[in-house]
């Protein structure tokens, strides 16, 4: 990735001055020269050693770093000592401590920030007004002794913004442990958890825990869920579950690698599988944050042209609730394989795509978390390639966001052919969820449908609650073209429902559901049926559709799919439908 623009270090080089004999001398002789029997003779020429090119020695170097030091004062010294701290990468802080004069600094700190800036063609820059409105926030309610942006809790967030929940505990205390921590009732230090839906290159639901252990404030990041633990020194008090049944002993619990939980062998060894990852996660979450894909960015602009052939690709997006103030949009992105150049080397032939996203509000602002990057990589092996080249590849977004009207710029690259770029733009409408009023989610026709492990649920790709369901994309990007489908295939199709009316009696919703596939040729109903929502969680105001149907029995041709609601507590309906054709 390139790093700096147009920067081009010289050495300025000091003309040698050359000494002159008499005029006669310069007469009867060249200067440099000397006559034997009458000829003129140039000697040999010894090159002096140039003392600006010479290597230096160590003294030497570590005199220039002082003096370089020195040099870094004032605004240029706050700038990359606390400005940006907790965002520069090595190569660029490296790149910025060479640099001479405040010229080539001040022409370093305006590229550093369009780097960044998420619409570079805008003359302002929102992700540094945000880095500096995140350092004022730190210092305001961070500070522990020290200003609140050299803490722990300030450095993540002006790295990676406001947390999406914590959980915190500023008086610690009784703290019953959950199981996964040994279980047990102990006393806790002051500490905070911080949760993270999602962060870029990073990953999913992330859990950061902070503990004040100096009970001064100063949190510190831990990767010890044991660190809070105040009774872990004292004999006998805060046992975890397994050592108040005498399966383990307390004095074991240095045993437990990285965490010292507690637990009997089968926990201890159960935890010490997880610690790679906890020091990966931590190893991660310290990095300055990357930026990939900059390459892409310019072509988020209108302005930039497409040079190459367009590569083109598919897009859908859909809206489930969480809250009222929260809707998951998944971004469903398909690409054919027969788009993607393939290398092949050793016999397996690999595709790689490179996918940039952003989402944007209606004054072309950034939301939080509103930029995606990834890779997706499709492999077989070379004599398979051309049926893999008859497939697509999906890959799966989703992004929470607030009711509202945004933009989405999708930019995907061909990594094996650079000049293979494609582009899409479309506005969305988040719909907001009103408490009083019965609706539903988008209706999901998917390709492939399954529940999900407890401990996958609300996490994953593809996984929407505790259902992992990839949705089928309509080809050509046409909103209204209807998903494809083979007879071999079943029809698995997914929708919430929200805000069913409970009766105050009996204390159960009661709503009728109707399902109907409609044979658009004949305008003749396939399949018409319905269920009650009281046999399906008679006391939920909210409910999940999920159902799986086998196409055999279909004939070839243009369908429809129709489930209409009708709340008898509310007497409110409301119905949503999804086309889709059988090959």
């Amino acid at each position: 990735m390139k790093l700096l623009g147009g920067m081009v270090l010289g050495v300025m080089l000091s003309p040698m001055l050359a000494g002159w004999g008499s005029a006669q001398e310069q007469q009867a002789t060249p200067a440099g020269k000397t006559a034997v029997d009458g000829v003129t003779q140039t000697p040999p020429v010894v090159e002096k050693p140039n003392p600006l090119k010479r290597r230096l020695t160590d003294k030497e170097r570590v005199q220039q770093q002082k003096d370089l030091k020195q040099e870094l004062r004032g605004d240029f010294k706050t700038w990359l000592d606390q400005d940006v701290r907790w965002i520069i990468t090595d190569t660029e802080l490296q790149a910025f401590k060479h640099l001479t004069n405040d010229e080539e600094r001040e022409q370093f700190i305006e590229n550093f920030w369009q780097r960044r800036n998420p619409s570079p063609d805008s003359p302002e820059n929102e992700y540094r007004d945000e880095i500096y409105a995140r350092i004022a926030y730190a210092n305001e309610h961070f500070a522990a002794g020290k200003p609140g942006w050299m803490t722990d809790r300030g450095h993540i967030y002006i790295a990676y913004g406001k947390p999406d929940d914590i959980d915190s505990h500023p008086s610690g205390g009784e703290y019953q442990r959950p199981q996964d921590e040994g279980g047990g009732s102990t006393a806790a230090f002051p500490f905070e958890v911080w949760h993270y839906r999602y962060i870029e290159g990073i990953g999913d639901n992330i859990d950061l825990e902070f503990v004040d252990t100096c009970q001064c404030g100063d949190y510190h990041y831990t990767i010890d869920r044991g660190e809070k633990d105040a009774l872990k020194n004292t004999p006998n008090a805060g046992l975890t579950q397994s050592e108040e049944n005498g399966q383990s002993e307390k004095k074991d619990r240095s045993q437990g690698g990285i965490e010292q939980l507690g637990g009997d062998a089968g926990f201890q060894q159960q935890q010490q599988n997880k610690q790679f990852d906890r020091l990966e996660l931590s190893a991660k979450i310290m990095a300055p944050p990357v930026i990939k894909f900059q390459d892409m960015m310019e072509f988020m602009a209108d302005s930039k042209i497409l040079t190459g052939p367009p590569f083109l690709f598919d897009v859908r997006s859909d809206y489930v609730k969480v809250t009222n103030d929260t809707v998951i949009v998944p971004i469903t992105i398909q690409v054919h394989n027969s788009d993607i150049t393939f290398n092949t080397k050793d016999g397996v032939s690999v595709g790689k795509v490179n996918i940039l996203g952003r989402v944007s509000n209606m004054t072309h602002k950034i939301v939080p978390n509103g930029t995606f990057e990834d890779t997706v990589e499709v492999s077989t092996p070379s004599e398979l390639l051309d049926a893999k080249q008859k497939a697509a590849s999906v890959y799966w977004k989703a992004l929470p966001l607030r009711p509202g009207l945004y933009k989405i710029d999708i930019v995907i690259k061909d990594v094996n052919n650079p000049d293979h770029i494609g582009r899409w733009t479309r506005s969305i409408n988040v719909p907001k969820f009103d408490d009083d009023t019965l609706a539903h989610s988008s209706l999901i026709l998917a390709d492939q449908m399954e529940r999900v492990p407890s401990k996958e649920i609300g996490g994953g790709n593809f996984v929407i609650g505790n259902t992992r369901i990839r949705p089928r994309v309509a080809v050509n990007g046409a909103v209204s073209a209807p998903a494809k489908f083979s007879r071999a295939q079943s029809l698995n199709f997914w929708m919430q429902v929200y805000n069913l009316g409970i009766d105050e009696k009996s204390k159960q919703n009661s709503a009728t559901i109707n399902y109907q596939i409609l044979n658009l040729a004949t305008n003749k109903p396939v399949l018409d049926t319905q269920e009650s929502s009281n046999k399906l969680n008679p006391n939920a105001d909210q409910l999940t559709l999920a159902k799986s149907l086998p196409l055999a029995r279909l004939d070839p041709g243009q369908y429809q799919l129709k489930i209409k609601i009708n709340d008898a507590v509310t007497k409110q309906e409301t119905e949503e439908s999804a086309k889709f054709s059988v090959e």
